[in-house]
């Protein structure tokens, strides 16, 4: 039984790692660089192009913006209105920029 449940136990530990990353982004850095890269638009998650996809959770949800993955792809790659960050913006950065996005949508609501 205790052979059984040890490779359970590992089998779940391998899962875990294998398939969610650490969350290794720092929302307080992505705070400056927001500030100082996203703000001219962005605002208190607001958005001055197109007002209703703004960077609220509600918003975010709607438009299929509510992981970091997505957040990274946008912000990377750019869209629409939206230059693309890649090459003025480190990966790493761009990682905490999405970090603190989803902080203020989830936690905040940018209040």
């Amino acid at each position: 039984m205790k052979k059984i449940l040890s490779v359970l136990l590992l089998c779940v530990t391998i899962f875990t790692f294998a398939f969610n990353s650490p969350a290794l982004a720092d929302a307080t850095a992505g705070a400056k660089i927001f500030s100082a890269n996203c703000a001219s638009c962005h605002a208190g998650g607001k958005n001055l192009v197109q007002a209703q996809k703004n960077l609220k959770k509600e918003a975010l949800e709607k438009y299929g913006m509510n992981s970091a993955e997505a957040i990274i792809a946008q912000v990377t790659k750019g869209k629409g209105a939206m230059p693309a960050f890649n090459g003025r913006l480190k990966p790493a950065q761009i990682e905490d920029v999405a970090a603190y996005v989803l902080d203020e949508a989830n936690n905040k609501n940018w209040k």
